[in-house]
C-alpha cells in the first residue's frame, strides 16, 4: 500500500503539513525501503508532534521539540517510545533540509531521553547456597558441577570465560585463574579458598575419571572428554535452580550478578568490582551504584546521632 492513501487529514489532529508528511512517507517507503508498519510508526509519531505544538513545518523551534519532549516525561511515557519519536522527528527534518523546505533542524541539541538501566537479577545468599548445595559430590559429575558452581559465585567471570578456562590458566593454590575476557584481554581473579578446595578436589577426583585417560586442556570437561559449551552449563545451571526450588529466571549471568552484588552489599569499592568484573569502563560497572547508595544510608541510619 503507497503512503498516499494514508494521507493525513485535518480530522487527525488538524496536522497542517499534508504534503510534507506525505512525501515524507514516500521517501521512507520507497528510497528507503521501510516496511508498512514501520512507515506507520513514522506517521503515527509526527502526528503526535504536530498535534502538539500545533505549528507549520517551517516553524517549528527547538524549543517546540524539548516541550514535546518533555511532555513525553510527564506523560510517563517509556524513554525507548520518547527516544524513537524523537527520531521520527529529526528524520523527517532531516528530509525537508534536503528538500530546502525548511532552513533549519529543530532537533539539533535535543538529546534523546535515557532509559533507567534495571539491576539484573541475582540470588540471595541463601539462595546461593542451596543452589551450590544441589550437585552431590559423590559422582564425579556431581563434584565437576559443584567445583564449576563454585568458581563462577567465587569470581563472577562470564560463562564464555568459564569455559575457556584451561589447566594451565588455573592456579588454585596460589589462589587465582587466568581469564580471558572480552577483546581477547587477560585478567588475573583471586579464587576464594572454598572455591580452590572444590576446584583441587574435582581435579583430583573427578575429572581423571571423566577423562578416562584420555586428554584435554579445559578445566571443566564432559564425560566425553571435551570441553563444557555454554549451553551446557545453562542447562546445569537452571535445572540446579529448579532442583533448589529457586523459581526466579536464572541463567549463567546471575551468578555474575549476584557475585558484584554481594560483594557491594558487604562494602566492596565500586572500582574493585569493576577491575574483577572485566568492565572496561566504569560506567558499565555503575548499574551497581545503587547498592551503593543503599550501604551508605543504611550505615547513616546507623551511626548518625541525629538519623
Amino acid at each position: 500500500m503507497r503512503s498516499e492513501e494514508k494521507r493525513p487529514n485535518a480530522e487527525e489532529g488538524n496536522v497542517p503539513f499534508p504534503n510534507e508528511l506525505a512525501l515524507f512517507l514516500d521517501h521512507m517507503t520507497v528510497e528507503r525501503g521501510l516496511s508498512p508498519r514501520s512507515v506507520e510508526a513514522y506517521r503515527s509519531d509526527l502526528l503526535r508532534f504536530f498535534a502538539h505544538c500545533k505549528k507549520a513545518p517551517a516553524d517549528v523551534r527547538r524549543e517546540d521539540v524539548r516541550a514535546f519532549m518533555a511532555g513525553e516525561h510527564s506523560a510517563r511515557r517509556a524513554a525507548s517510545t520518547a527516544a524513537r519519536r524523537l527520531v521520527a522527528i529529526r528524520s523527517f527534518y532531516r528530509f525537508l533540509i534536503l528538500e530546502r523546505k525548511v532552513p533549519a533542524d529543530p532537533t539539533e541539541n535535543v538529546d534523546p531521553p535515557r532509559a533507567l538501566k534495571r539491576l539484573p537479577g541475582y540470588l540471595t545468599t541463601e539462595e546461593v547456597e542451596r543452589l551450590l548445595a544441589v550437585p552431590d559430590p559423590s559422582r564425579p559429575l556431581g563434584l565437576r558441577n559443584r567445583a564449576l558452581l563454585e568458581v563462577m559465585y567465587a569470581t563472577g567471570i562470564r560463562v564464555s570465560e568459564l569455559t575457556g578456562l584451561t589447566l594451565d590458566r588455573t592456579n588454585a593454590e596460589a589462589g587465582f585463574v587466568l581469564v580471558m575476557g572480552k577483546g581477547s584481554k587477560e585478567r588475573v581473579v583471586p579464587l576464594g579458598e572454598v572455591a580452590q578446595d572444590w576446584v583441587a578436589r574435582y581435579r583430583a577426583e573427578a575429572r581423571p575419571l571423566l577423562l578416562k585417560g584420555r586428554s584435554a586442556p579445559a578445566l571443566f570437561v564432559t564425560a566425553r572428554g571435551g570441553g563444557m559449551t555454554r549451553q551446557m552449563v545453562w542447562i546445569m545451571i537452571t535445572s540446579s535452580a529448579r532442583a533448589a526450588g529457586i523459581t526466579k529466571h536464572l541463567s549463567p549471568h546471575t551468578l555474575r550478578h549476584s557475585f558484584a552484588t554481594h560483594l557491594l552489599e558487604h562494602g566492596a569499592d565500586l572500582r574493585a568490582v569493576q577491575i574483577l568484573l572485566g568492565h572496561a569502563d566504569i560506567s558499565t560497572t555503575q548499574i551497581y551504584t545503587h547498592l551503593e547508595q543503599e550501604r551508605l544510608k543504611r550505615i547513616y541510619r546507623q551511626f548518625h546521632p541525629r538519623a
